[in-house]
């Protein structure tokens, strides 16, 4: 019966079961012919060959009561349901009844037989060999003796008068029937002394064989859910283990298999040992022959007990416990350990690995496992088992601490170990930077390049370690390409371009790298790197500012994007380009070719970068040895400066070509600010006499005052500027710009300026003098001729009577009529309605009053300002601010010119001038 290679444990604690009223060695059935036994709802059922039925409760009570009146043969308690269904005989003969109690529902003292049935095949009465009932009650089998099975469908607790069918018929005795649900299929298994089969009850009773071995009473059992409820059968090589379209697995438990029992798990064997030489039986108290009761682990493949017993009669599982009742009518009790009882004992004989499997199945906490694994991790690293006590140790990430285990293998200098261990903790995703530090110096410190590429570089692989710590790590390590593939992979721009420039200098690379990347992070990595780039692939960088600061298109992406497509606008995304301007550093041509671009495709570029262009374009100038290059720089330059669109600052760029000498923007640029005085006076310091006559006449219109200048400009020099005096003095008198006296005592400082020079303007302008006098001796005798006329007039007003002779109306031109109006006046006359209708008011002739009026606001305006020039000058003087007093009177209009000048017939009218 032993089975060698499993190994045995007492994982079960035995006592005899004692009467709890007397303490003393339970054998209330001391004197009972035992024909059967069951358990299940919390007792133990012992039947008789004299018909009792025995109850055992938990309290180890007895009560019985008669079930039949000559014996009971077969007994079976129904695990879900408080019912007992029995077999016996209440006849004389071959007559077996089924009788099923509800030990809920009592009458007179005892449970209630709420069935009543024969079972006979047929019309030939046969002795029954086993039964069994569905737990769903609805399924009873009958096996007979002769080989026939009935089936009993429907509810098996009430009488029923339907026809049970025989669903097998053989020629051997039926010595094992169980049930198996199986989807929406059950099935019945039948095992007969020399088969074992399966039929599909609800498949028209469809039979399988199983295998053409059956089995003796007693020696099949169902197994549990741990087991896939499968029908196990003891044979003397072996158990076998059946499903319904099969046999399974087997153990080779050698020896005679009396009974086959299942608890929790576990399989029980009541058998006795099988040896190849004939001996005596061994024999216990009142000659009885020994048993082996053995408990197997069948998942964890151990024998949890195993001890002799005398004839046992029975085994039943109840209430936690395993009872077995043995010939000598006594009940002994085992009771399992619990689960830290059985993992001290393994742990004591450092079986770590039983003790896992075993906590396993007995669904221990993660807690509770993960400290095993810690022990057995231990107890092989102590041994030695570097390898061994690794793999326990990675089975306690997330729980043990990490340093635990790191600590012990750096130690041991173990690295290999160390690294998978680091592997294990990288995929649980719970390592830490440090520790993908740790793998990463491992790998590099075992020069293992096939798994640092298998944990960097392959493609689709989880991420589970912190990426920046890894990149570090290689480029310390001298695997550039290991951290340049990681860092491209996972789009740590800044990370690749510095291993790119700095590690692998691969400018080219780099810079592709960077034109695939979108906008915003291509704009601030050109930023930081365009230096270095600009120094190495300057013609490339340049290129790819161009596309930045225009529109740019990542290079891996089409230049058409699919909202394009669909009729969208797409979003055009540029950089500014003078935040790009001090990456050009000592490559002027680099620098000016992309402004050049930028002002070409986007006109309305920033004054700096029109600025830095003609900054460029003057230095190059100026530093250009060829004339033919020179010349075409300064038409570049000139054309820049008149481009309309150019949005360059004057100022700056006037500074510019004042520093480079550029004498055709100076000018430009003075021209274009109205700088007409800085055109004259460049070309008086540059001794430019026909430019200085050339910009007057351009400039005079606008600015009279340069022939001014022109005229002490040369007139303060010593050369013989006759010509040009002439000139300017020829402007001044046609514009009358100075007085004569002023000209002659600007001319008296040169001694070349002769009366020659000046003899024509002299007498012309003597002559305009004389010219002028006599006029105003004209107009003063015209005024006081007229102002006699005027005081002769007022004075006939006066004293002489007028008569109106006029015969039409001023207003209507037609003839008057009375009533009427007359004014002095020339005389004026009107119809007196033409009156009232035009006259503002009744005393002024509505002919003269717009000239009166005029006169009488010069008057009012002459009174006033005279008034206002007193006030002015006293405020002057006591103001410690004169100009801003000035500037005030300036904006109030103060200082206008009021002068009286006479039209064509005499008549004064007003004139303002400023």
């Amino acid at each position: 019966m032993a089975f060698l290679q499993w190994r045995r444990f007492n994982f079960f604690d035995k006592e005899p079961v004692k009467d709890p009223s007397t303490d003393q060695i339970f054998d209330q059935l001391k004197d009972v012919n035992v024909s059967a036994c069951t358990s299940g709802r919390g007792q133990l059922v012992v039947a008789d060959f004299e018909g009792n039925l025995y109850f055992i409760n938990r309290q180890m009570e007895l009560t019985s009561f008669r079930a039949y009146e000559i014996r009971v043969t077969h007994l079976l308690q129904m695990k879900q349901h408080s019912i007992i269904i029995t077999i016996g005989e209440d006849e004389q003969g071959i007559n077996p009844l089924i009788k099923v109690w509800n030990l809920e529902k009592m009458e007179r003292g005892i449970p209630a037989c709420t069935r009543l049935t024969r079972a006979i095949p047929g019309n030939k009465p046969t002795p029954v060999s086993c039964f069994t009932v569905h737990e769903n009650l609805n399924f009873l089998a009958v096996g007979f003796e002769n080989g026939v099975v009935l089936l009993f469908k429907g509810d098996v607790t009430r009488d029923r008068h339907s026809k049970p069918r025989t669903v097998y018929e053989g020629t051997k005795r039926v010595t094992g029937l169980a049930f198996k649900t199986q989807g929406k299929d059950v099935f019945l298994f039948v095992v007969t002394d020399n088969s074992t089969l399966s039929i599909n009850l609800t498949a028209k009773d469809q039979q399988a064989e199983l295998e053409n071995k059956g089995a003796t009473p007693g020696t099949i059992v169902m197994s549990d859910a741990s087991q896939d409820n499968q029908l196990v059968i003891g044979r003397q090589d072996a158990v076998y283990f059946y499903q319904p379209d099969g046999r399974g697995p087997c153990l080779a438990f050698e020896g005679i298999k009396l009974q086959l029992h299942w608890f929790r798990g576990y399989l029980i064997i009541v058998g006795k040992e099988s040896k190849t030489l004939p001996r005596a039986p061994v024999l216990g108290p009142h000659g009885m022959e020994m048993n082996t009761v053995t408990v197997y682990d069948i998942q964890n493949k151990f024998i949890a007990y195993s001890a002799p017993y005398p004839e046992v009669i029975d085994v039943m599982c109840e209430s936690g416990s395993i009872f077995i009742f043995t010939g000598d009518r006594k009940f002994y009790q085992l009771q399992e350990k619990d689960t830290q009882s059985k993992l001290e004992m393994l742990f004591k004989k450092n079986n770590y690995a039983l003790a896992i499997s075993l906590a396993k199945s007995q669904q221990l906490d993660q807690d509770g496992l993960i400290d095993i694994f810690t022990q057995y991790g231990d107890h092989l690293y102590s041994k030695g088992d570097h390898d061994g006590a690794i793999d326990q140790y990675i089975k306690t990430i997330g729980k043990l601490e990490a340093s635990y285990v790191i600590r012990k293998f750096l130690d041991a200098q173990r690295i290999h170990n160390l690294t998978k261990y680091l592997q294990a903790l990288h995929k649980s995703q719970t390592a830490t930077e440090e520790h993908t530090t740790l793998l990463l110096n491992c790998y590099t410190k075992l020069k293992d390049v096939s798994k640092l590429d298998e944990f960097i570089m392959t493609k689709d692989r989880e991420v589970d370690f912190d990426v920046e710590t890894a990149i570090n790590v290689c480029r310390q390590s001298g695997y550039s390409e290991h951290a340049l593939s990681l860092a491209e992979k996972h789009k740590k721009h800044e990370s690749y371009l510095k291993i790119q420039l700095e590690d692998i200098k691969d400018y080219q690379r780099a810079l592709e790298y960077i034109g695939k990347l979108d906008f915003e992070a291509a704009e601030s990595n050109l930023k930081q790197y365009g230096k270095i780039l600009m120094s190495q692939v300057p013609q490339q960088t340049t290129e790819l500012l161009k596309r930045l600061c225009t529109d740019y298109k990542p290079t891996d992406k089409p230049l058409i994007d699919q909202s394009s497509l669909d009729g969208g606008i797409g979003r055009i995304q540029k950089a500014n380009a003078e935040e790009f301007i001090h990456i050009f550093v000592n490559n002027s041509a680099r620098l000016t070719e992309f402004l050049e671009h930028m002002i070409e495709v986007q006109p309305n570029s920033s004054n700096l970068v029109y600025n830095t262009l003609l900054e460029l374009y003057l230095h190059d100038m100026v530093h250009e040895k060829g004339i033919s290059a020179r010349v075409e720089r300064e038409r570049k330059t000139l054309e820049l400066l008149k481009n309309p669109d150019a949005n360059y600052d004057i100022d700056q760029a006037l500074i510019l070509c004042q520093m480079n000498n550029f004498k055709a923007g100076i000018l430009f640029l003075y021209e274009k600010a109205h700088l007409y005085q800085q055109i004259l006076r460049y070309h008086m310091e540059h001794r430019e006499y026909v430019h200085v006559i050339e910009a007057c006449k351009k400039f005079g219109q606008q600015d009279p005052q340069l022939w001014v200048q022109a005229l002490s400009y040369f007139a303060s020099k010593e050369e013989n500027c006759k010509s040009q005096l002439m000139e300017t003095l020829s402007h001044i008198d046609k514009k009358n710009l100075l007085p004569p006296l002023m000209v002659i005592q600007i001319l008296a400082h040169n001694s070349t300026a002769t009366l020659s020079v000046v003899k024509d303007y002299i007498v012309r302008r003597l002559q305009m003098e004389n010219d002028q006098i006599a006029e105003d001796e004209r107009l003063i005798k015209q005024y006081r001729e007229d102002t006699e006329k005027k005081r002769s007039k007022i004075e006939e007003l006066k004293t002489s009577a007028k008569v109106f002779q006029a015969s039409k109306c001023n207003i209507c031109s037609h003839s008057l009529e009375l009533p009427s109006v007359h004014f002095l006046c020339e005389p004026h006359s009107y119809h007196q309605h033409c009156f009232e209708s035009y006259a503002e008011n009744d005393l002024e002739c509505p002919v003269c009053a717009p000239e009166n009026r005029k006169i009488m606001d010069i008057i009012r305006a002459q009174e006033q300002s005279k008034d206002i020039h007193e006030f002015f000058h006293n405020q002057l003087e006591r103001a410690p601010d004169g100009f801003s007093v000035v500037a005030d009177y300036f904006g109030r209009g103060v200082f206008n010119k009021v002068t009286l000048i006479t039209d064509q017939g005499g008549k004064p009218s007003s004139s303002t001038t400023r």
